[in-house]
């Protein structure tokens, strides 16, 4: 127990309340709820769930013994298809959705690159989004090279549900120890093995010692650490679980600190709340569900308050422009009118066509009067839906209602989902309980109809099970109030991975506008469907829209005015994935004076989309919007560079209450879709091969692939809806200067003749904004000393050093000074920010510099290799 008391020990993060939708919970030891779901691009196969239950069933065993008697898997539920037979051993599922899924069975994210990953939005320590396996891979076809499913499951769950580091590094494969010599970066160093390149061409491979770089004094790029097969060492599962001795996690004792991977000092609560089992556990038990048709209810407050602001004709054109584009063809649809009481004024009808839409639509409210009874709305879609499990309720209000609380527990028995969209700063905080119990989404639109923030709001409830390729995507949502100059006029950008359905729509408050617009060619479109009732027009492009720049002119007949305009559009290929963007906060609540962080993925299917532009809009309960340009840098808010996700903090909060988050997305010549060697974060180590009796057993080399291999993409742009959240403890007052720079993460030392070259990017004097006041740099003979007594080690002058704008690339020469202690092999040097308020950082990853160029391998000569069943063995 003593190693493994070490390792729990260093587990001391504690995991803030987040907007993470996974719905796995811990009882007794055991997780619950685990969500497998397997892709609608994969082709049906019963094969596959066989495979994936044996997948888990071993991964339980495993994770059991790698926590010491602590955790298993006890009930999983694997979510099949809409497009795969029925069969009577398939239910319907619940909460249960693809978008929200622990494990996806999908694609790899490029041909041939079967590499499992999880997808990680947040910084290391905190719970990951998904993760993602190849069919391929389930089936056994590539564990040659990423190792058993059931332990790489537990290396991945590792990340999913701990948040935990790997003990590898792409980056930094080797390293040079204090032994002179070049290691290879792992935990433990107790594994054994050597290095060597080994490359292959044809039907014959090349292996050869490794070279040093003249720059790094490390090997070269193309040298792998190739493991022993036999080993002894215990440890790490999350260096290589391939290793048949390997059972345990790194910890305290048995850590690898010379090399350039990460202490794993976070996890999450699961540790402490949990002691040891006195019995083995039962095997994962098994639910097999198939996606359904989506149900669903719209539930609208027509009371008395929705006159004000012009709340009740804002809902009618958002809820036409939902049942006219974003809800999916085969889908159920009823509705409910509430005040004091409710009315059910449409039974649910399926959409097959535009009639089943302009039935519904005829179908929505003209008046408001009346009081509030949210529950009453509820209780009647409840008998609309005969909550169906899964079914969803889409629910709309601007009021309060003190009698909310009486139908949570019916919520909390029922299988329905319910999705809050809260109008203005008054509606009802108790309705997000019951959004929450089931996953479902909050939104949040202000009074102010320029933002356009209550049709982004039913924008954003696409089905969570749709096929990716039939969601309808916002390209533009713009609003404008014009008063001197009674001109709105802008361009929208139709990429060719969209253009299906393509919908624009214009809203106005006072008197329709002339409304002209051009596609690319320069043509006039035809006219707009006007519905000057509910002071709105709307056109949908036939087939497949022209690709390029559409150009509009709205010119308003009144001034003042209000116009707005949306475009969406769905896949234009069913083959092809449609770029995407999802936002969201890193928590649904927060209180003063934590800052939040702001997260916006940007792919094209599963692969990142790196260089775009990336705003995001957060609008406070009273209107007002704090810009933020989101970045994709590796510092600061975003953990990992260049892939995909685009972050920043967020500190500039202006009131208590709800905050609603959307992002603009727009890419060009300086985008692209990220090909690279490596693409995903948290990919599994690829084995290049095994040593057995001292000859190398490589594997299939991995694709060969530039790490620089980009596809520039053509102009694109999107919208998103991140959702709202709330915020409490806000000051009256001026708010005190109480955020600290951001820790630098990214510090890279280099060896100039006498000299040390530093890099870093500049954090900010509120985070990661404005600029810090100045810089402290410490070295040290001592890793660990740096570490833990980072104020006693040696300081260097930064008298010449000026900080720059938050985001910047810092570079700084200096010459080390005596380094008192023995023996010392390395310099390690780390960076502290200090603002203007003196407020300090955290303490910067540590860099280091050799003192001596490390010892290579004695290795062997070139040798010949000839492929024999599927493995290359040495003559």
């Amino acid at each position: 127990m003593g190693l493994f008391r070490g390792f729990v020990s260093l587990l001391v993060l504690f995991l803030i309340e987040r907007s993470n939708m996974s719905l796995v919970r811990l009882n007794d030891n055991g997780y619950e709820d685990l969500v497998i779901a397997i892709d609608p691009g994969v082709p049906e196969d019963g094969q596959l769930i066989e495979q994936i239950k044996d997948m888990v069933t071993t991964a339980s065993t495993y994770l059991f013994e790698a926590t010491e008697k602590r955790f298993f898997f006890k009930n999983v539920s694997i979510l099949i298809p809409k497009n795969w037979k029925e069969n009577l051993n398939y239910k319907r599922p619940k909460h249960e959705s693809y978008e929200y899924a622990d494990v996806r069975i999908a694609a790899p994210a490029l041909p041939g690159r079967d590499e499992p990953y999880t997808r990680q939005f947040t910084d290391c320590g905190e719970k990951a989004e998904y993760i993602h396996f190849t069919p391929d891979y389930v089936r056994g076809k590539k564990q040659n090279e990423y190792g058993p499913s059931g332990r790489l499951f537990v290396h991945e769950w590792a990340h999913l549900r701990w948040g935990v580091f790997d003990e590898y590094n792409e980056d930094q494969p080797f390293y040079s120890a204090k032994s002179k010599k070049i290691e290879a970066t792992r935990c433990s160093t107790g594994i054994s093995g050597i290095n060597r390149v080994y490359k292959c061409q044809a039907d014959s491979c090349v292996i050869r010692s490794c070279r040093t770089n003249s720059t790094t004094k490390l090997y070269e790029k193309d040298c792998q650490f190739f493991p022993d097969k036999v080993q002894a060492e215990k440890a790490s599962i999350m260096f290589m679980q391939s290793i048949d001795s390997v059972f345990e996690f790194c910890n305290a004792e048995n850590h690898n600190h010379e090399a350039p991977s990460l202490q794993n000092i976070n996890s999450s609560e699961d540790f402490t709340n949990t002691t040891p089992m006195a019995a083995p556990p039962p095997p994962p038990v098994f639910s097999l569900l198939r996606i359904s048709e989506r149900i669903l209810c719209l539930v609208l407050d027509k009371s008395g308050s929705m006159s004000s602001f012009n709340r009740l004709n804002r809902m009618n054109q958002a809820a036409q422009y939902f049942l006219l584009q974003t809800v999916e063809n085969g889908s159920w649809v009823g509705m409910v009118h509430f005040d004091s009481v409710a009315t059910i004024k449409s039974e649910l009808i399926q959409i097959k066509s535009d009639s089943e839409r302009n039935k519904l639509l005829e179908s929505l409210p003209t008046q408001a009067y009346g009081g509030t009874s949210i529950c009453s709305g509820i209780e009647a879609a409840f008998q609309l839906t005969s909550q169906m499990d899964g079914s969803e309720i889409v629910l709309l209000t601007d009021g309060e209602d003190v009698t909310t609380g009486r139908c949570i527990d019916t919520v909390k028995q029922s299988g329905v989902i319910i999705h809050f969209i809260a109008l203005g700063p008054s509606a009802d905080e108790g309705v997000i309980q019951m959004s929450n119990i089931k996953g479902g989404k909050h939104v949040y639109a202000s009074d102010i109809a320029e933002n356009n923030g209550l049709i982004d709001a039913f924008a954003s409830l696409t089905s969570e099970n749709a096929d990716p390729t039939q969601k309808s995507l916002q390209l533009e949502s713009k609003g404008l109030t014009l008063n001197n100059d009674s001109w709105m006029n802008d361009t929208v950008i139709i990429d060719s991975t969209v253009g299906k359905d393509t919908f624009f729509l214009v809203t106005w408050e006072k008197q329709p506008p002339s409304i002209s617009l051009w596609n690319p060619s320069g043509t006039l479109t035809e006219a707009f469907t006007q519905d000057t009732l509910s002071k709105m027009a709307y056109l949908s492009i036939p087939g497949t829209a022209q690709v390029g720049t559409w150009t509009y002119s709205l010119q308003a007949k009144v001034n003042p005015e209000t116009l707005t305009m949306t475009v969406t559009s769905r896949a234009a290929n069913s083959s092809v994935p449609p770029i995407t963007v999802n936002a969201k906060m890193n928590k649904d609540t927060n209180s003063f004076p934590n800052p939040m962080i702001v997260y916006a993925q940007v792919l094209q299917g599963y692969l990142p989309i790196i260089g775009a532009n990336v705003t995001a809009f957060i609008e406070s309960k009273s209107g007002k919007t704090e810009v933020l340009e989101l970045l994709d840098n590796g510092a600061g808010a975003d953990s990992f560079k260049d892939d995909g996700v685009y972050s920043r903090y967020f500190t500039s909060y202006s009131e208590n209450g709800r905050y609603n988050l959307k992002v603009r997305a727009h890419g060009g010549t300086n985008s692209a879709r990220r090909s690279s060697r490596h693409p995903l974060n948290r990919a599994a180590a690829y084995i290049p091969g095994w040593v057995v009796d001292g000859v190398i057993e490589g594997n299939p080399p991995r694709p060969e692939n530039d790490e620089d291999t980009q596809t520039i993409l053509e102009n694109f742009s999107r919208t998103a809806s991140g959702g709202a959240f709330v915020v409490s403890q806000v000051p009256n007052t001026p708010l005190p200067d109480v955020f600290p720079p951001s820790q630098i993460t990214d510090l890279d030392a280099t060896s100039e003749s006498d000299q040390i070259k530093l890099t870093w990017t500049a954090p900010g004097d509120d985070f990661d904004v404005g600029k810090v006041q100045q810089y402290i740099i410490r070295t040290s003979g001592s890793l660990i000393d740096l570490r833990e007594n980072f104020d006693d080690a040696l300081q260097v002058n930064t008298t010449d050093l000026l900080p720059k704008e938050a985001n910047s690339k810092e570079t700084f020469v200096f010459k080390p000074g005596n380094v008192s202690e023995e023996n010392v092999t390395h310099i390690y040097i780390a960076i502290q920010s200090v603002d203007k308020s003196n407020l300090t950082s955290k303490v910067s990853n540590i860099a280091q510099v050799a003192l001596f160029i490390p010892q290579a391998d004695a290795g062997d000569e070139i040798i010949m290799l000839n492929k024999t069943n599927g493995g290359d063995n040495l003559y």
